[in-house]
């Protein structure tokens, strides 16, 4: 590929500005006959419904119908999680995130670690009732096949130009989700394989659509292997140009749908000619959308159904409840505990011990507040179920490390506890930071056998858990829902008053 300067850089800057304000620029570059061609990118999109009148699959479904009806060669990507966590995910495990996709399905779809929530059975089903293709080119089955109905990457041919495109799903999905016995391969060996392949078959540009952390992206962008990056997973509202490799993420739950309008233009260096490339970037902004009408009816019908079995009261609140995502996943929070509480309490178990990544509400509930059926599930979407293991102090002392080791980064392992004190140094290196533990006000007993309640993610080693699940010698599936137990618990309480009560003392 040619060089592109750092003047090209700001004029494809510009471009996306006088396109984010009535795709002017565009719409003459197509009027004139120059090859253009548009990626369209969603990822992260949990709800059904709108908030706030933004995002939601009606939404979605709205701007991606009015993307095709530009007339400019387009390529609709989305950059995964979809099925869970939700509400009606609860439910369905996630068919009716397929059903709405389907509506206005994309050209290709790559499956987030969300898709996996629910087992791999369950992603089957989805993956078979979906009218859309998968790509995840780094996933293999047991003996190290392609999965049923995946693809690696495929060209697509535009007639102006051909694009080599291929899906890279989250590697250590594995560790967050319950993926079974589906391997995962490194990111960025599959990364150069796949665009030397297809570079090979005929490619003029590479296009690689992921849901990988931002570590990863920026490892994908410096290598130089491709010309497109459109990812997911970090719920960033992100455009990045360097002069020489787009990377796109779209923000989550639909609230922005990025496009980039590709200029083509043949560039001829040392008797060789190669595809060259200027972006000019629109950011949909999902607020001054009209919602597609008949995805729009078909969430309505939903809504129906869970407003008649949800909206039921169970508890008030009497302060502040906070269940935002960055509060349950750095320090001890009341809507931790109550879950941990719950989950004890249903039991019998000496402790109980939940993770953050499992509270999902990301929300502060006022004062005053009722709290209801539907409050319950949007905290604990994912249809995990308590369970309870023996497990031995030592291990419960390791179980605790690995729920502390990554607080800086905010990580879904931070643990909530209950008949718990535990006092953290998080200066010290991981794997060595807890200080000391208390068992009902007495030192932990690393020789002592422990039952702990959970949730059955957790204890088949998810987030890191492997010590709670695969070491424990004796384990009960209770088979009730999480979310199940802390209704039961709510309701007997009839009061919410959330204080910090020094479970987890972080220094």
């Amino acid at each position: 590929m040619s060089h592109i300067s750092r003047r090209d850089t700001l004029t494809a800057g510009i471009g996306a500005g006088l396109a984010a304000l009535g795709g002017t620029a565009s719409q003459a570059q197509v009027a004139a006959g120059t090859p253009i061609v548009t990626l369209l990118l969603v990822n992260d999109i949990y709800k059904m419904g709108e908030e706030g009148g933004r995002g939601g699959f009606a939404r979605l479904n709205a701007i991606v119908k009015s993307e095709r009806a530009r007339g400019v060669p387009l390529l609709y990507v989305h950059a995964g999680d979809m099925f869970s966590p939700s509400l009606m995910s609860g439910f369905d495990q996630g068919a009716h995130t397929v059903e709405l996709c389907n509506i206005a399905p994309p050209d290709l779809f790559v499956p987030g670690n969300h898709e996996f929530d629910f087992g791999p059975e369950a992603y089957a089903r989805r993956r078979q009732e979906a009218r859309f293709p998968w790509y995840a080119s780094n996933m293999r089955a047991a003996d190290g096949s392609i999965l049923p109905g995946h693809e690696d990457g495929r060209i697509f041919d535009f007639g102006v130009v051909k694009l080599g495109v291929f899906g890279i799903a989250l590697p250590n999905t594995p560790e967050v989700s319950s993926t079974g016995d589906i391997r995962f391969l490194p990111t960025m060996e599959t990364v150069r394989r796949e665009a030397e392949r297809l570079r090979r078959e005929g490619a003029d540009l590479i296009v690689c659509c992921t849901h990988t952390d931002r570590r990863e992206d920026d490892a994908i962008v410096r290598s130089r292997l491709v010309d497109v990056l459109l990812t997911g997973h970090d719920h960033d509202l992100a455009i990045t140009y360097d002069g020489r490799t787009v990377m796109i993420e779209s923000s989550e739950e639909g609230y922005y749908v990025t496009a980039v309008d590709l200029t083509l233009t043949k560039v001829t260096a040392e008797g060789v000619t190669r595809t060259a490339f200027t972006p000019a970037f629109r950011v949909n902004d999902s607020r001054g959308v009209t919602p597609d009408p008949t995805t729009l009816a078909r969430v309505r019908q939903y809504e129906q159904v869970l407003s008649e079995e949800l909206d039921v009261e169970i508890a008030t609140i009497t302060g502040e409840l906070d269940t935002r995502t960055a509060s349950v996943r750095s320090g001890e929070q009341p809507i931790g505990n109550l879950v941990a509480d719950a989950m004890r309490r249903a039991t019998g178990a000496d402790v109980g011990l939940t993770n953050g990544g499992a509270i999902r509400g990301n929300r502060i509930y006022p004062a005053g507040h009722r709290f209801t059926r539907r409050d319950a599930l949007s905290e604990l979407p994912f249809g995990n179920r308590t369970v309870v293991a023996k497990v031995s102090g030592a291990d419960l002392r390791q179980a605790l490390e690995n729920g502390v080791s990554q607080v800086e980064q905010r990580a879904g392992r931070f643990p909530h506890v209950a008949n718990l004190t535990v006092e953290v140094d998080a200066r010290r290196p991981p794997g060595g930071r807890v200080v000391s533990v208390q068992v009902a006000g007495q030192p932990l007993d690393d020789d002592r056998i422990y039952t702990v309640a959970t949730n059955d993610f957790m204890l088949r080693g998810g987030d890191g858990y492997t010590m709670l699940g695969l070491r424990a010698p004796d384990k009960d599936v209770q088979g009730k829902l999480v979310a199940s137990d802390l209704m039961t618990h709510l309701r007997a309480l009839g009061t919410i008053t959330p204080r910090l009560e020094g479970r987890i003392i972080l220094r």
